[in-house]
């Protein structure tokens, strides 16, 4: 599958959701930790999804325990967390493998190409309205530091 629009995901409360509901839309991709260092990357993810929301961004959040086991906990376990501590109202996932085998679809997609590996938990994925990765930027950047690439493709 080579096209992102064609692949599904099961959110934190098991619905499937088909993400050609996102086609038009900016998406930025990260996957995310609750027990990580960088976990409060949660409230500037936040930040960016009220500001840009309505120009058409769209974070999705897809919880990984690959690295160090840092997500450790099931789906409702991290829809709360999100909620109770950053206050999220972004789309998130159910936990996935970004890496490896089992890597998700959707991280397969965007690594192919001999891209690199995930690196790190909140690597992160931004793609464009017609689902064409524009840029990856690394786990440690901080997602404020997005904000003009974000601009240039919802303006």
């Amino acid at each position: 599958m080579s096209n992102l629009y064609e692949m599904t995901a099961k959110s934190l409360d098991n619905q499937e959701i088909k993400l050609d509901k996102y086609k038009g839309d900016v998406l930025l991709i990260v996957n995310t930790a609750s027990k990580c260092g960088l976990t409060p990357q949660y409230s500037e993810l936040q930040q960016l999804h009220e500001k840009y929301s309505e120009k058409g961004l769209r974070v999705l959040g897809f919880p990984c325990n690959q690295f160090a086991g840092q997500e450790p906990g099931n789906s409702a376990e991290i829809g709360e967390f999100c909620q109770q501590n950053y206050g999220v109202s972004f789309q998130m996932f159910d936990k996935i493998d970004v890496n490896g085998a089992n890597a998700h679809p959707i991280y397969k997609h965007l690594t192919a190409d001999g891209k690199e590996p995930i690196e790190w938990n909140f690597a992160k994925f931004l793609v464009d309205r017609e689902g064409n990765l524009v840029k990856r930027f690394p786990a440690k950047q901080s997602p404020t530091e997005l904000t003009p690439d974000i601009e240039k493709l919802t303006n």
